[in-house]
């Protein structure tokens, strides 16, 4: 059996710390999970703290300032890397990222495939709860961002993923250049030309229910100017 880690970048989640690791563990009991905590003032670093004492698979990294839903991930991926783990699924704390889905993630990476993504827009798939403007950016930016860069995915800007770690590694080998949801682009970006192999699992993506949501209409701007950045690096984006 691959030995898996999940990671939870965390900014202000007390709401749903607690019950999200409990979810995340009754469907993979077989995994860690690490919480990359950007020194939340809301104390969710201090309830995971607390998990901690009577779960051994709980696992804290907290990080001295918010730098970034990009920059939590990297130090995440980079400790679990160095751990050993074989899959390292991404997913979001809030809930949006329903837990049911992660026993056919990891099923569909023990088949093969590098990457599968949870992917809101492939047939099965979709958002609840979400207004037409939001679905329209959302849905318009990831379809803008796969015709640029040739990604051949539908979900471009998908957070819910499980790594194979060799993969991964190949990845974050060099610094990323873009931030935000940004980020999620480029390490589609950076999973093409590494020659990963993509599955894109169908999922329901709902709105959250609580604390409140780090997206904003800067996000996604600094995305779509960033897409052809991206472009113009090309492969050279690899190089060290």
């Amino acid at each position: 059996m691959s030995k898996i880690a999940v990671c939870i970048p965390t900014y202000n989640e007390k709401e749903n710390i607690a019950a999200i690791i409990k979810a995340v563990h009754a469907e993979l009991p077989e995994a860690d999970i690490l919480i990359v905590d950007d020194n939340s003032p809301d104390g969710t670093a201090e309830i995971v703290r607390d998990l901690m004492k009577e779960n051994s698979f709980v696992l804290l990294k907290v990080r001295q300032s918010k730098e970034g839903l990009g920059a939590a991930y990297l130090d995440g991926f980079s400790t679990l890397i160095e751990k050993g783990y074989e899959k390292i699924i991404q997913m979001d704390a809030d809930f949006s990222h329903k837990p049911e889905y992660l026993p056919e993630m990891v099923k569909k990476s023990d088949e093969g495939y590098t990457v599968v993504v949870g992917s809101r827009y492939v047939k099965g798939g979709g958002t609840e709860n979400w207004s037409i403007d939001r679905r329209i950016i959302s849905r318009g930016g990831s379809l803008y961002a796969s015709t640029i860069l040739g990604l051949g995915v539908h979900d471009v800007t998908a957070g819910f993923k499980c790594w194979d770690a060799k993969l991964l590694e190949k990845v974050i080998s060099t610094p990323l250049v873009l931030s935000g949801f940004g980020f999620q682009i480029e390490m589609a970006f950076r999973t093409k030309i590494s020659g990963g192999k993509v599955f894109e699992l169908p999922i329901v993506f709902p709105d959250r229910t609580e604390g409140t949501s780090k997206m904003s209409g800067k996000i996604f701007k600094e995305a779509l100017f960033g897409v052809w950045k991206l472009r113009f690096m090309g492969r050279k984006i690899l190089e060290k």
